[in-house]
């Protein structure tokens, strides 16, 4: 059987690795990790002077001990609210650490005023199924509903373990104490919570480690899927959103349409300006298509300053209209760069699908069309007629 020491040992090495692989991450600025870091010291601290409280003052084996504990599980819960991006007032943010502070007291007064262990027991199970609870709903109510659940299911289900077990402790001291009251004494109950324990703050670090894994993952999605520098679609993405239209437009028989646009003179704008207005005027382009496109519009950047935009639409008329719109708006709308603003423009050319052409045969015309544009002066937008596509 094991003991209580040899319990609290094995939950200290486990958070040793788990603050190995954290340090590994922080590199990559993760929200939360820092304060999930900084709970497995505390903890590890905490459990040491837990394990040698036989032998140590009571204000450091029960005080100091119990109050790093409940300091490890309320940096876990605060550390969710940064990783989730949740906005805190002020008040919010203290709410914790008071509650912390009145468990510091209840603590003391019961270790040196009036000796109560069952007491002790209640309140420090109370704190920490509170918080348990809280990150639990945290975790549940905020998690992305695109990224897979597991990670996030395994942490609030850690948590609610958690706060089931420190419920069902602080109601076994307030109904019929056990005879072990020291927590390194042998018992059934001591042995009990103390193997709950070993599970549950390992198995929790063990899920923000794999929550943050998971946040990593989704950066480098995010990275293939989306260009840097603008937000739009990376050229590979919107290619493979391009194909999947033309495919499902085969099925159904909607009519696809493809805009490809070109920002007017950008590498006079690089040279007169710099590079970083260069980005600055790609980045305004870019949200101010962004903003005006429909949700089932695919916008993406092929290279450099040329973008292309896949519709569907019942005319063309429809799709000139709606790419017009566009000039017009960004030949009104002027963009901030280091040392004022700039008024820029772009050409464009629209193709329809044919319903039976490769999509490179389809961009080629559209690219066609847009070397028209500029021939004919820039700052315009080129279109078949539509009795053409009839």
């Amino acid at each position: 059987m094991f003991s209580p020491v040899s319990i609290l040992v094995v939950t200290a090495l486990s958070s040793i690795l788990s603050i190995l692989v954290l340090i590994s991450l922080l590199s990559h600025a993760i929200a939360g990790v820092p304060r999930w870091l900084w709970a497995n010291v505390l903890a590890i601290v905490s459990l040491v002077l837990f394990s040698v409280q036989s032998i140590t003052p009571a204000w450091l084996g029960v005080v100091v001990a119990n109050q790093l504990l409940a300091a490890t599980i309320l940096l876990i819960y605060e550390g969710c609210n940064e990783f989730f991006d949740v906005p805190m007032r002020p008040a919010q943010c203290w709410t914790g650490w008071i509650m912390w502070l009145g468990v510091m007291a209840g603590i003391a007064y019961f270790t040196y005023v009036a000796p109560d262990a069952h007491v002790r027991v209640v309140i420090v199970s109370a704190f920490h199924a509170a918080c348990c609870l809280a990150i639990a709903g945290r975790v549940l109510i905020e998690r992305p509903k695109e990224r897979p659940r597991y990670n996030y299911l395994f942490v609030a289900g850690a948590a609610a373990l958690g706060a089931l077990g420190h419920t069902i402790r602080g109601a076994i001291y307030v109904v019929k104490p056990p005879a072990q009251a020291a927590l390194l004494q042998p018992g059934p109950m001591q042995i009990t919570f103390l193997a709950l324990g070993i599970l549950v703050l390992p198995s929790l670090c063990i899920g923000l480690v794999m929550m943050a894994h998971d946040r990593l993952a989704q950066r480098l999605e995010r990275l293939a899927r989306f260009d840097d520098l603008t937000g739009a679609l990376s050229r590979k993405a919107l290619l493979a959103a391009a194909a999947g239209r033309l495919a499902r437009a085969t099925q159904t028989g909607t009519r696809e349409y493809v805009a490809v646009v070109d920002v007017d003179h950008f590498k006079t704008v690089n040279d007169r300006y710099g590079h970083a207005a260069g980005d600055e005027v790609l980045r305004h382009f870019a949200s101010i298509v962004q903003a005006r496109i429909r949700d089932h519009d695919a916008f993406g950047r092929i290279g450099g300053e040329e973008f292309c935009l896949f519709c569907t639409a019942a005319r063309i008329d429809d799709v000139t209209a709606l790419v017009e719109r566009l000039r017009e708006t960004v030949e009104a709308t002027p963009c901030g760069v280091p040392g004022g603003v700039l008024h820029y423009t772009f050409s464009a050319g629209i193709a329809a699908w044919d319903g039976r052409e490769p999509l490179a045969s389809l961009m080629a015309r559209a690219d066609g069309l847009l070397y028209a544009a500029k021939i004919a002066g820039r700052n315009r937008v080129k279109a078949p007629a539509a009795d053409a596509l009839a």
